[in-house]
């Protein structure tokens, strides 16, 4: 397999750019696009449509390829790849069971591939405001294979208007639902990790009581008092308990425990009224959780340190890598995440593409795909 990783600040910028990237030894078949939602995604595909090449791709809150991180651009993962090795799914979920979906996706993915393995991109938020159930469909996704199965990717943005993100392929698009970029692992090998960095601090606690994504107490105590108390903060207003999570909730995200590694969760809003915290995700009651430290320096070093080490316990040799960051990452660490994409590409040595998400999915120090808040997810591949 080759790769090349190609960038635009415009339509033209992009379609000038794959004409340079084809070369007599090189004619992708496949385009993995993330774009900003300010972009002509249609005017993109045609492009590579008109060149043959298959699409899956995401709208996003920020893209970057190898040296190169921006907002409100165009960025493309090229592969020469032969097509028995993949297969790409369209699914327009709107209000359809997420358990059915996945559990077709699994039996379509299974009629292709003996040993499949998923480039999953789902949508973050449509046009209506509703956020997609992105926990949901993995979790029973992997249910379909016993928990067995390699899964990464995340959910699009929009760059952070709220206004609606967008999953595509060559001709269909969606703002409730998802694209399944399936590889044969058979032709295909994957090493991936998801990793969020931050340190846990303080006791294990218990959520004790909650509804849906607001938390309204943990160890029997009103979560609000709690998350402040831990942050040296006094009671405030109305509404800046409604902004707070602006000013430090990315920064200190709560970790679910309970799970195969712990997962981030990010709380959003404090809501006096309520007397509760709501989060980005539900968190159900008797979830295990801790805090977080502040974010420095040492998160970064741990993503890196992390994948330097799968590297060189797996003796993998990449082709090719995507990168799925939270868009949360991107507000608590600033210019730190440039560091980290940029020193995953260096330990990978090969052509990478990623965008700042909603959401990711993928697998972290034990063997099974999960959901992810505030996480940098990561996946080299290679054609065996």
């Amino acid at each position: 397999m080759k790769a090349k990783s190609i960038k635009g600040r415009s339509v033209e910028e992009v379609s000038s750019a794959l004409e340079q990237s084809m070369t007599y030894d090189f004619k992708p078949t496949l385009a993995i696009v993330f774009i900003s939602i300010k972009q002509d995604r249609n005017a993109v595909c045609k492009i590579l449509s008109d060149k043959g090449i298959d699409v899956a791709g995401a709208t996003s809150c920020g893209e970057f390829i190898n040296g190169y991180q921006d907002q409100g651009s165009i960025v493309i993962l090229l592969l020469d790849l032969h097509r028995d090795a993949y297969s790409i799914f369209f699914r327009d979920v709107g209000n359809r069971d997420l358990a059915e979906v996945a559990k077709k996706l699994a039996h379509n993915a299974l009629q292709k591939f003996n040993t499949p393995a998923f480039i999953l991109l789902s949508t973050g938020m449509s046009k209506e405001g509703i956020v997609f159930n992105g926990e949901e469909l993995i979790n029973n996704l992997s249910k379909e294979f016993g928990g067995k199965v390699n899964i990464y990717g995340g959910m699009a943005g929009d760059d952070y208007s709220f206004t609606g993100s967008y999953v595509f392929t060559n001709h269909n698009h969606t703002d409730m639902g998802a694209v399944a970029l399936v590889l044969d692992e058979e032709k295909m090998g994957l090493l991936g990790n998801a990793i969020s960095g931050w340190q846990a601090v303080g006791t294990i606690k218990t959520v004790t009581k909650s509804e849906d994504d607001w938390v309204y107490t943990i160890d029997g105590q009103p979560a609000p008092e709690m998350y402040l108390k831990y942050l040296g903060k006094q009671s405030k207003t109305d509404e800046e308990l409604k902004t707070l999570y602006e000013d430090i909730g990315l920064f200190y995200p709560f970790q679910v425990i309970d799970s195969a590694d712990p997962v981030m969760r990010t709380p959003m809003m404090i809501d006096k009224e309520r007397n509760a915290i709501k989060f980005d995700f539900p968190i159900p009651q008797g979830t295990k959780l801790q805090f977080s430290m502040p974010p420095d320096f040492d998160i970064v070093e741990n993503v890196l340190a992390d994948a330097d080490q799968l590297r060189n316990t797996n003796r993998f040799e990449a082709e090719a890598l995507l990168i799925f960051s939270c868009a949360g990452r991107l507000n608590a660490l600033g210019p730190l995440t440039n560091s980290e994409n940029d020193g995953l590409h260096e330990i990978w040595k090969a052509p990478m593409a990623g965008f700042f998400t909603y959401g990711e999915f993928g697998k972290g120090k034990k063997d099974r795909p999960e959901f992810h808040s505030t996480t940098c997810c990561w996946v080299a591949l290679k054609e065996k």
